[in-house]
């Protein structure tokens, strides 16, 4: 009995001696993406618990963005009480957010965990030039609602005049445009590349990938067009928001007004800082990386580029919480939804706020 429990463990340690050899030496020998082609992406494999955990957490990051905005598009688009100009904005911006989540994040999330891109390199363009054209738009939209709020603030009495749904409408198509033709203009004209192709064909390009790689030029230029520039602008508009509340506040000698005057604009204080903390927090790191990037002969680990990159994307999960669930009327429309209430019966006139 003693000799052959002894020869059961041997073989068990054995067994499991054997099979961490076997996976160490798969971890040393060089995968790839696809075995037969020699052009093929190096492929790093995780383990099963790390690969589980990352599709856990960016699959409940997608679903939340998707399901966020989905949420504020379809309750602007169905109560009629919202049919205003700053909501078609915001709905604007939700549907950028929405079609990042769907475009760019799901598919980014298997490439990610996976480390190699198998759906082809034409939707590999779609999904580069998505990523650039959607990422830009919801910044865009983020500027023009910032220049609605401050026409709400500094001029009350003109606001209606001056932001109609025709000028708002223009807004928005001049957000989708500037963004398509800065997305994929860049990435079907190959402007990305410009001047280092020989680099790019011989050293990075390989099959199964599908990362944006820009020159210094590219990444400088598409980083001021859609991230300082339109964050300049916000940083701009905000601070002018801030001075005139001030500059009234000061003015009000009423001490019942002045105290009503000061709750507001605290909450108003807090919700400006919110809407620039999320912006700046979100995307400067990765703006100051692809700016930087190209001039430092591309010695970022991809490990950290691709996190940055995800750091921004969760500008588009909390943007419904900002500017959608922020307001007590959206919470409203909300609930209405998850009830299913708008289901049984026509509830488009509801009133979801008082004037």
């Amino acid at each position: 009995m003693e000799k052959s429990g002894r020869s059961q463990l041997g073989f068990t340690v054995d067994a499991a001696v054997s099979e961490t050899s076997i996976e160490i030496r798969e971890q040393m020998e060089p995968v790839l993406c696809y075995e037969s082609r020699n052009l093929s992406c190096l492929r790093t494999i995780y383990p099963l618990s790390i690969r589980i955990t990352l599709y856990l957490i960016l699959g409940a990051t997608v679903i939340l963005t998707v399901c966020g905005n989905l949420l504020v598009t379809v309750s602007i688009a169905y109560f009629k009480q919202l049919h205003t100009p700053t909501n078609y904005l915001i709905a604007s911006l939700a549907v950028s957010d929405l079609l990042l989540g769907l475009l760019v994040m799901f598919p980014s999330m298997i490439r990610c965990v996976e480390t190699c891109w198998y759906f082809g390199d034409v939707f590999c363009k779609v999904y580069m030039s998505s990523d650039v054209t959607l990422c830009t738009a919801s910044i865009l939209n983020l500027s023009f609602i910032s220049l609605d709020r401050h026409v709400a603030v500094c001029q009350p009495l003109l606001y209606r005049r001056k932001i109609t749904v025709n000028v708002v409408l223009i807004m928005i198509l001049l957000s989708w445009s500037v963004s398509a033709l800065i997305g994929f203009g860049m990435i079907f004209l190959k402007l990305n590349i410009l001047g280092i192709e020989e680099f790019y064909y011989h050293h990075v390009m390989c099959e199964g990938g599908c990362v944006l790689f820009q020159s210094g030029l590219s990444s400088t230029v598409s980083s001021v067009l859609s991230f300082y520039i339109p964050g300049i602008i916000m940083l701009g508009v905000y601070l002018k928001i801030f001075l005139v509340a001030q500059r009234q506040l000061r003015s009000i000698h009423n001490a019942s007004s002045a105290k009503i005057s000061s709750t507001a604009q605290t909450k108003a204080t807090k919700t400006l800082a919110i809407i620039m903390g999320a912006f700046l927090s979100f995307w400067t790191p990765f703006f100051v990386c692809n700016i930087i990037d190209p001039f430092i002969s591309y010695s970022t680990p991809p490990a950290v580029f691709e996190t940055l990159v995800w750091v921004g994307y969760l500008n588009s999960t909390v943007n419904p919480l900002i500017y959608a669930f922020f307001y007590s009327w959206f919470r409203k429309a909300f609930r209405l939804f998850i009830s299913g209430n708008v289901f049984k019966s026509d509830m488009s006139e509801t009133t979801l706020f008082t004037e």
